[in-house]
């Protein structure tokens, strides 16, 4: 079911939100963050992905990505399906206090659909949006900094670790390479 979000122009720069089912706040956990961490670097590095700017929240993320082979799409899918397994494989398998209730609601998503299998981590939705200006670019990097101090978790979007915001900011090293959308 399409809710007219889509990748056109698989070689643009685009702003988008990988969601978890049901708001779970999954990210909480640092092993879980880690995992998109990792993943982020392994498309960048392996997809061709290129990545401008990034927040983790506790049960979204916002990336501002660009796709070198112009398939963004693919990228996009392909990540979201290795880190769900990987996820999943992290709470079956390592201490999480509120594993079957997790594990619960991604099995009861998958059941209210077709294209899911056993589990449903991710929505289907990734609401991307074509950065077509520098103005536009500029606003989106902006909302993605200022995520974690709007839910309160930081003062400072420079203060929050699993951001891009110190890097850009701060001009320090990132954990995962990002790109001048400018150059």
């Amino acid at each position: 079911m399409s809710t007219g979000y889509k990748i056109e122009d698989q070689f643009a720069t685009h702003f988008i939100t990988p969601t978890i089912v049901d708001w779970v706040d999954i990210f909480t956990r640092n092993r879980y963050r880690d995992i998109i961490m990792d993943s982020l670097n392994f498309c960048i590095k392996h997809k061709g992905l290129i990545l401008y700017g990034y927040v983790i929240m506790t049960n979204h993320l916002h990336l501002l990505v660009r796709s070198e082979p112009g398939k963004l799409s693919d990228t996009i899918r392909d990540f979201k399906k290795f880190t769900a397994t990987a996820l999943l494989d992290a709470i079956r398998n390592g201490p999480e206090s509120r594993k079957e209730w997790m594990l619960h609601r991604f099995e009861w998503n998958a059941a209210q659909n077709q294209r899911s299998s056993d589990n449903q981590v991710w929505t289907h939705e990734n609401r991307p949006e074509y950065i077509y200006t520098k103005r536009f670019f500029d606003q989106k990097l902006k909302y993605i900094h200022d995520n974690p101090v709007r839910a309160g978790i930081v003062e400072q979007p420079e203060d929050y670790l699993y951001s891009s915001a110190k890097a850009l900011l701060l001009n320090k090293p990132s954990p995962v390479p990002l790109a001048d959308w400018y150059s």
